[in-house]
């Protein structure tokens, strides 16, 4: 139980449940509660909104065999879409860390073919997009 908890505490299970609420509720305000990590969440929620396109691309333009977004489960295509934000724009945050990171949080949300799945595709992507 504690451990699930402090998954549901993870930041980027925020940036997540964020995300979801706002496609869920588009003329909602997003609420940010008082948190260590607000910053953090803030900036990856809203540059993951404010730039969906731009991901959407990015994700067609090197995965186009390997995944169809218009059939991918929305939770898995936020999650994809957030973590693909920071790969793309937070560079202090290592790929390394981008993706276990991503990877932990989507435990909460996904089952286990699906985590495995979004581990391949974020670790493809990792390669393309940042060349470290």
């Amino acid at each position: 139980m504690d451990q699930k908890k402090n998954k549901n505490s993870s930041p980027r299970v925020k940036v997540i449940q964020k995300i979801y609420g706002s496609l869920m509720n588009p003329d909602e305000e997003i609420i940010y509660p008082k948190n260590q990590y607000k910053k953090y969440i803030k900036d990856v929620v809203s540059g993951t909104l404010e730039r969906i396109e731009l991901i959407e691309e990015t994700i067609i333009k090197h995965l186009d065999k390997d995944i169809d977004l218009q059939k991918t489960d929305k939770l898995l295509k936020i999650i994809l879409f957030s973590a693909v934000f920071e790969l793309m724009f937070k560079h202090s945050t290592p790929k390394n860390v981008v993706i276990s990171e991503y990877v932990r949080a989507s435990e909460f949300f996904l089952e286990r073919a699906q985590i495995s799945y979004l581990n391949a595709v974020l670790d493809k992507l990792s390669k393309l997009i940042r060349k470290e």
